[in-house]
């Protein structure tokens, strides 16, 4: 553990507001009474009250709450998990419709111990929004499912709008940051979904904080640029707690500034950048556009999705 877990403080700009309303405790209920499961509970974002309380906006996690790997910056638990849950997707696509969303992110455990990694169940989820939801937009992000190139083609056939794998961090720090994950094969599934599917926007997200240098961010830029990915998000690493990772150092607001102006000069179509910046924060911004042509499409009649191809414009 690095001494810097016991003497660094978290500055100012970390504080927020928890905002605990009737909207807030509105979505947790749905959230228990479904059996469902959100990333914003189980990975503790900080976000989690601006998010239910104001924007009414979730990132649904699916496949249980029980993943297979233990990554050292991750609260999620770790273990064996359950048996697949197929009434999941209906219920999902049920909140997802309760809550009026126009724009949904799902992501999942890894689930090393299931041969496609989840991908069946992942494709039926979205399926299942698009049915009862056909106005809202639909992000996913997955694992990387071992570098099992069948299971992409089988989650890709549900049409996500946007697909999100995150490298977490740099190349050097990848093995001490992810449990069995590998950096390359992330990078390698980015470019394989623009390779089955070119029009859907990727998107990747790294963590700062845990003890990376500047030219190793910059080069994390350019390694997702040569692969392809169009939206990257930068945020502060926070220590969950005192077994996981401690955080090496905090980033200024303004040094955040910076890395999104030199992303955005790198060529991404979009980078949100922030300490408290997260994977899927503000997401139903990055597809304005296209969130509102399917709405038009819904209007004007176009009730079955599933077949139409979306041109993804930014």
């Amino acid at each position: 553990m690095s001494k810097n877990s016991t003497t660094l403080r978290k500055p100012e700009w970390l504080k927020t507001k928890i905002n605990t309303n009737q909207s807030y405790r509105g979505l947790k209920k749905l959230m228990r009474e479904n059996r469902l499961n959100t990333v914003c509970e189980e990975a503790r974002c900080p976000n989690i009250h601006e998010c239910w309380s104001e924007r009414k906006t979730a990132t649904f996690m699916i496949l249980g709450d029980t993943c297979t790997r233990g990554c050292r910056f991750c609260a999620v638990k770790t273990g064996l998990p359950n048996e697949l849950d197929w009434g999941e997707p209906e219920r999902v696509a049920d909140s997802v419709e309760i809550m009026g969303l126009k724009h949904v992110v799902v992501t999942a455990v890894a689930r090393d111990d299931l041969n496609d990694g989840g991908a069946a169940v992942f494709a039926e989820t979205v399926r299942a929004i698009r049915r009862k939801n056909p106005g809202c937009t639909i992000e996913i992000l997955p694992s990387d499912m071992k570098g099992d190139y069948e299971s992409l083609h089988t989650l890709m056939d549900g049409e996500p709008d946007i697909f999100n794998h995150n490298i977490e961090t740099v190349r050097r720090l990848t093995k001490r940051v992810r449990a069995r994950a590998m950096y390359d094969r992330s990078l390698q599934l980015l470019q394989r979904v623009k390779e089955i599917r070119p029009n859907t926007p990727t998107k990747s997200s790294i963590m700062v904080g845990l003890g990376e240098e500047k030219e190793e961010i910059i080069q994390a830029m350019d390694d997702l640029r040569a692969h392809h990915v169009d939206i990257m998000t930068i945020g502060q690493y926070l220590q969950p707690t005192k077994k996981h990772l401690a955080v090496e150092r905090y980033y200024h607001p303004d040094e955040f500034e910076e890395l999104k102006k030199i992303a955005l000069e790198k060529g991404f179509k979009h980078c949100e950048a922030g300490p408290l910046v997260r994977s899927s924060y503000h997401a139903d911004e990055q597809v304005s556009k296209t969130s509102a042509q399917r709405r038009i499409d819904y209007m004007k009649g176009y009730e079955n999705q599933e077949n139409k191809q979306v041109d993804f414009q930014f």
